[in-house]
Parts: C-alpha cells; structure tokens; sequence
C-alpha cells in the first residue's frame, strides 16, 4: 500500500491535539510512521494549525495519499494549491514564476478573507453582548416595576389598616381611669384659687422684710459702740486714781497741822 498523510491522536480525553505525520498504511493509525509534518490542534477557535510547507508539499509531489481531514488541512495552508500550480507548469500552461505569482495573490485573498471573517466575528460577537446587555436592563426595569408595585399594596394595606384600628381610640379614653382621676384633680382646682389669697399675704410680709434688713444693717453700729467702751471704761479708772491720789495729799498736810 502507499504511504498515507493523516493524524495522529494525541493528547487527554476530552482535549484531543493531532500530529499530521507521514505514515505506512498499514501501520495502526497510533504507530509508527516516516516523518511528522506538523501538528493540528481543534480545541482553538480558529483552530490551529502549524506545518512544514515545503516537506508536506514534497510527499505530496512524490505520491503520498492524504486522509480527508489531513486534505482540508493541506488545502487550508494552500500545499495542494502549490501542488497544482506545479502541475500546470510542468504541462507548459505557464511557467513556475507565474506559478507562484499565482499563489501569492491565492495565499493573499486567503488571508483577507480569513481577517474579514474574524472582523465579522468579532462584530457579531460584540452585537450579541449588547442584545444581551439590552434583554438584562429589560428584565431588571420590568422586576423594579413589579417589586414598586408589591410595595405600594403593602403600603396601601398598612394605611387601611391604621384606619381601622384608628375609631377604637376614643373607647381606650373613656376607659382609662387615670383620665377620670384627672377630671377630679381638675374640679379641685378652685381650692387652689382659694388658697392665692394667702399667697397673696405671704408677699405683702415678704415686702416687710427689707425693713428688717435695715434694722440689721444698724446693728454694726452698735458692735462699734461696744467696741468703743472698754476705752471709755479705762479712761474711767485713769480718772478714779488720780483723783484718790490727789485726795491722800490733801489729808497728809491736815494730819501734820495737827501735831
């Protein structure tokens, strides 16, 4: 059989990565094979995918038969468009430079479009956000909406039911006893009227008092005054002394005329 171009499985479960080798195609599709030509990752978006140009287009050129999935991805890196160029110049259509003039423009528009596609993507990537952006602040104004609805019932119930417990006030009044014992306490008020007058006199002895003070103001007087008569009391015995001396000397010349 011929050699074949196709994956190799690698990787964990549920994360599949590829080699693209060149292989026998007898050997299992795990075994052994020739040569690797790169490798092909689809768990990317884009997928990636990284080979050896020039040796995938040689085995190409020298007969090998690529799998479906190892020809779209050597279309995708434009091997099998080379590859048919070649042809066409070996068949004298045009020359290899043309040829390759060719593949530059293909390879050229390729990228382009690939650009645009990722562009586009990227647009409509950002046009979903937004819708969904748009749909949330929907969804939140119409439960703002209901939650204030809810909410001025609640309210409206609570004020109806204030009214109604409001009329059973005046009954409590009647009720209470301590309103009753302040009725009373307000009939005794006339007695207190009665009592004025004698508050009446209170104030008129209270205006006597400064009469009072006056007295009590002159009784520091009188403290001076007292102050004052021990003085007076030792002028008294000066006086008292002098006049006993001057009485003995009167009576000593007497006694002596009489002897």
């Amino acid at each position: 059989m011929p050699t074949k171009i196709r994956l190799q499985r690698k990787g964990k479960k549920g994360q599949p990565f590829y080699h693209l080798v060149v292989a026998d195609g007898r050997a299992p599709r795990d075994g052994r094979f020739i040569e690797r030509l790169g490798t092909y990752n689809p768990m990317t978006h884009p997928a990636t995918i990284d080979i050896n140009f020039d040796r995938s287009l040689y085995w190409v050129q020298v007969g090998a038969q690529p799998t479906d999935t190892a020809r779209s991805i050597l279309s995708n890196k434009g091997v099998m468009m080379m590859h048919h160029l070649l042809k066409g110049a070996k068949k004298g259509a045009f020359t290899e430079e043309q040829a390759h003039e060719k593949f530059q423009a293909w390879l050229k528009e390729k990228q382009d479009k690939l650009e645009k596609a990722k562009k586009d993507k990227d647009l409509e990537a950002k046009d979903t956000a937004k819708k969904a952006h748009e749909e949330e602040r929907k969804v939140n104004e119409a439960r703002a909406a209901e939650l204030a609805k809810k909410r001025a019932k609640e309210n409206l119930k609570a004020e109806d039911a204030a009214k109604e417990e409001a009329p059973v006030a005046p009954e409590a009044k009647e009720e209470t006893p301590v309103a009753a014992e302040a009725k009373e306490e307000a009939t005794e008020a006339p007695e207190a009227k009665e009592e004025a007058p004698v508050a009446a006199e209170a104030k008129e002895e209270a205006t006597e008092a400064p009469e009072a003070k006056e007295e009590a103001t002159e009784a520091p007087e009188a403290k001076e005054e007292a102050t004052e008569a021990p003085e007076a009391k030792e002028e008294a015995t000066k006086e008292e002394a002098e006049e006993k001396e001057e009485t003995k000397k009167e009576e000593k010349p007497e006694e002596k005329e009489e002897k």
